[in-house]
């Protein structure tokens, strides 16, 4: 004879046939069968504890009851996993290199190259010649019209540039550098760490806030093996501060014989003091102050893909290309295939027009500002919501650029039931997914970093988190 317990549990419905029920099959064809099962049998088991912990005076639960809670429990948890999956979010925050959001927005002619590259393609072939070729020798000649280089080697991001660049010409040997441009990036990154990981030895001079020619000269002796030079692109030093440019370091290198290394950081093709911002370094600058290897980002003033690119003189990038530590940093061909179209975007001299990083620089505040009402126009009126159009500032970011602040227009969100921090989770995780800012307990969304295409995409994502029927 059954027991109480188990004629309760018999409102449970059995796996098969939830697996089988019309709300579960699209998610098992969505997220695989193994996964949804799972969802399945943690959801029956939540249902079988709460049955047996409830009230022995209430009704026991029938089977269709049973059924929609456990489906609803399996619907969030897909509803879950889909907030959480890698996927397409408009950056709001006004900050255009936003490290956490991915940086340097791609191109459409980027996007179009990841696209044609998804099947096979010359990545190290010849197709002159049938021969084999190191990854990135089709975009030599661009380095080469763009910047001055001899030669280039691409790898997968500028940590791992400066490590296999000083593992490569300096293991064994002293670096000198000053002591003002041992920096420290996101993610803990410290270039002392970098030296002791490259088999380098780090000899610092000068002072964190000066460093003179003389301090270098006098620090080189026979164990050197380089001068380096690092742009500190994530702080500035003001005030009482100063410290030998690359054009000074490069003729004490050669004096010495010893080679010549500058980071530029940010990895800027172009002169930036146009768009109101202060001079950040370029590659064609320091290659043509002669510096023997340069190092730089792709994914930042570039505008490109995440990756560390080294360009220099010939016999100094062949010997870091044939270092075993190369093949382990390489790229992969879709980085390639991006950062080849927006080169090409340079060659046109159409970056302000095709390259996302560097039209969001150049932007207006009138344009954004006109921009912003227009989104505000297509939005219309919510009687649960206020939009204002304001203008604000906002950082650069993504470790380009330390202080510097463009301005910007805002759209500032102010809902009579929602607070600022749920209205922004609301668009957060919404289908159409839109990350803003929160500023004095208002919910910013700012132009600065929006693509215009996306424009409308932004009125649609407001109306339906913050409509009547939200």
């Amino acid at each position: 004879m059954a027991t109480q317990s188990e004629n309760v549990l018999q409102a449970l419905p059995p796996v098969n046939e939830l697996a089988q029920h019309s709300g579960v099959t699209p998610l098992i064809a969505e997220h695989g069968r193994e996964v949804v099962l799972a969802w399945v049998r943690d959801e029956l088991d939540a249902a079988r504890t709460s049955i047996l912990s409830a009230d022995n005076g209430q009704p026991p639960p029938d089977r269709e009851s049973v059924t929609n809670l456990v489906i609803d429990g399996i619907a969030s948890r897909a509803d879950a996993a889909n907030r959480s999956q890698i996927g397409r979010v408009i950056n709001a925050t006004g900050v255009i290199l936003h490290t956490g959001l991915g940086r340097a927005p791609l191109s459409k002619a980027a996007q179009s190259s990841l696209s044609s590259l998804a099947g096979a393609g010359n990545v190290e072939i010849d197709l002159q010649t049938t021969e084999r070729r190191y990854r990135g020798h089709q975009l030599q000649p661009a380095w080469k019209t763009l910047t001055g280089a001899e030669d280039s080697l691409v790898v997968n991001n500028n940590a791992a540039a400066t490590l296999l660049t000083l593992q490569t010409l300096c293991a064994g040997k002293e670096v000198v550098i000053s002591r003002g441009q041992l920096i420290e990036i996101g993610g803990s990154f410290r270039l002392p760490e970098i030296f002791e990981l490259s088999g380098a030895v780090l000899r610092e001079v000068g002072t964190t806030n000066r460093t003179k020619l003389s301090d270098y000269k006098q620090a080189i002796g026979p164990e050197t093996a380089a001068i380096m030079h690092v742009h500190p692109s994530n702080y500035r030093v003001i005030g009482f501060a100063s410290t030998p440019d690359i054009d000074e370091l490069v003729p004490l290198a050669r004096e010495h014989n010893v080679v010549s290394i500058d980071d530029i950081g940010s990895g800027s093709l172009v002169d930036v003091t146009k768009y109101g911002l202060p001079r950040e370094p370029t590659f064609a600058e320091s290659l043509a102050h002669d510096a023997d290897v340069v190092l730089g980002s792709g994914d930042k003033l570039l505008g490109g893909p995440q990756c560390g690119i080294i360009l220099g003189k010939s016999e100094v990038v062949s010997r870091i290309r044939q270092h075993p530590l190369a093949r382990a940093v390489r790229v992969g061909k879709l980085t390639l295939a991006a950062l080849s179209a927006t080169l090409d975007s340079y060659l046109r001299d159409s970056a302000e027009e095709e390259i996302p990083t560097i039209a969001m620089l150049a932007a207006s505040q009138d344009d954004l500002w006109e921009r912003a009402n227009a989104i505000r126009n297509e939005i219309g009126d919510i009687a649960s919501l206020s939009i204002e159009v304001e203008k604000d500032m906002v950082p650069v970011g993504g470790g380009s650029l330390p202080g510097a602040e463009l301005p910007t227009a805002v759209l500032s969100l102010n809902h009579k039931s929602l607070s600022a921090d749920e209205l922004s989770k609301r668009l957060r995780l919404g289908s159409i997914r839109v990350f803003g800012r929160i500023q004095q307990d208002r919910m910013l969304i700012d132009l600065r970093s929006i693509d215009p295409d996306d424009d409308s995409r932004i009125a649609l994502a407001v109306r339906v988190v913050a409509g009547p029927n939200a």
